[in-house]
């Protein structure tokens, strides 16, 4: 069941980032942008620092899949989990819900900006709305990932 909502929550995740760059991209080159740049720029750098560990950590779990003949060369994706994937993904979860939380900051940040007097731009807020709307749709499934991968782990342990 979770496994669609994931899948749900990744395309909307998708139109809402476009949207976002859209906005951003229209955003004039003025003082409120300036004070907001170095942030963004440092946010980006960042996710991409994040979606390197996650493609390292997703490759390390289908290398030892298909070492151990439980995956195909040509998957994509692990369905399932083991308990030896818990390290791995322990290491990496800090690393995704500090950029979640960052994404909260950049939305508060954003919002107090609209609230200034000089502010005339509407990409403010619009960038303010599609950050938290990436923070609470992302802290609550991979909250709901953890939560569920944990019950399964706790399910297999008992049975054995």
């Amino acid at each position: 069941v979770c496994r669609f909502r994931i899948k749900g929550w990744w395309v909307f995740h998708h139109y809402v980032s476009t949207f976002l760059s859209g906005v951003m991209l229209t955003w004039p080159d003025g003082a409120l942008y300036q004070m907001f740049r170095n942030q963004f720029l440092s946010y980006n750098l960042y996710q991409s620092f994040v979606q390197f560990l996650q493609y390292y950590y997703q490759s390390g779990c289908l290398y030892r899949l298909r070492a151990l003949g439980e995956r195909h060369n040509m998957d994509l994706t692990v369905e399932g989990f083991q308990s030896w994937m818990w390290r791995g993904l322990s290491f990496l979860l800090p690393v995704l819900f500090f950029g979640h939380f960052w994404q909260l900051y950049n939305s508060i940040t954003l919002f107090k900006m609209f609230q200034l007097p000089e502010c005339k731009e509407w990409q403010v807020l619009m960038c303010g709305c599609s950050y938290m709307v990436l923070f609470m749709g992302n802290l609550y499934t991979t909250l709901r990932v953890v939560y569920q991968k944990y019950m399964n782990n706790q399910d297999k342990s008992k049975r054995l």
